[in-house]
Parts: C-alpha cells; structure tokens; sequence
C-alpha cells in the first residue's frame, strides 16, 4: 500500500509561484506514474500533469507551459512547479500513484494541499 503526503500549498498574488511536494512510501517509487489533480469548490477533480516512471510529462491544456512535474526517485518524491498562477488555479491540489500493472488497477491519494490564488 501506498502512503502519499502532499504539501506546499498556501496563499498567492496572480503571477505569484508555488511548489507542491509529494511524499511517498514504498520501495518500488520509481515505478509508479505520478499525478497531480485539482478540485476547485463545484466542479470535478481534474488531472492537471502527469508524470511516468521513464520521466514523460503530460498537462492539461490550461496549465501547459506555466506549470512543471517532476520527480526525485532517490527522495521517493514527486514535484509540481506551478508558475504565473492565475486565479482559476485555486483549488486543492491532490497528488495521485497509479499502479496499472494489476487487475484492477490501484489509485492513491494524497490528502490535498490548498491553493488559492487572489489579489
């Protein structure tokens, strides 16, 4: 079972920048697919990046070039760099593991880190 810590958040300007950390337990980090989703207050979780164990990246459209993913397997931890933040990017952060080599497949969560963006 995977342990998730999600941490970062906090209270910016427009323009202003954050860095959520992701923290995981487990011997086997370097292997799972990582993720950061959002919720802001009346809409549905949404996968803002993603990030493979061969290091490919994927964002969704509103974020892409503001915001990076990345990871430090020796520190079994998971980054999001999050640049010229808008005020639509408020929402709770939640990292993710998806381990889809096994049937059915297994999500974890973290429990959300708070982003607010607003002048």
């Amino acid at each position: 079972q995977v342990q998730l810590v999600d941490s970062g958040g906090g209270l910016v300007q427009p323009g202003g920048s954050l860095r959520l950390s992701c923290a995981a337990s487990g011997s086997s980090f370097s292997r799972y697919r990582m993720g950061w989703y959002r919720q802001a207050p009346g809409k549905q979780r949404e996968l803002v990046a993603r990030i493979t164990s061969g290091g490919s990246t994927y964002y969704a459209d509103s974020v892409k070039g503001r915001f990076t993913i990345s990871r430090d397997n020796a520190k079994n931890t998971a980054y999001l760099q999050m640049n010229s933040l808008k005020p639509e990017d408020t929402a709770v952060y939640y990292c993710n593991v998806d381990i889809v080599v096994v049937t059915p497949p297994q999500t974890y969560w973290g429990q959300g880190t708070q982003v607010t963006v607003s002048s």
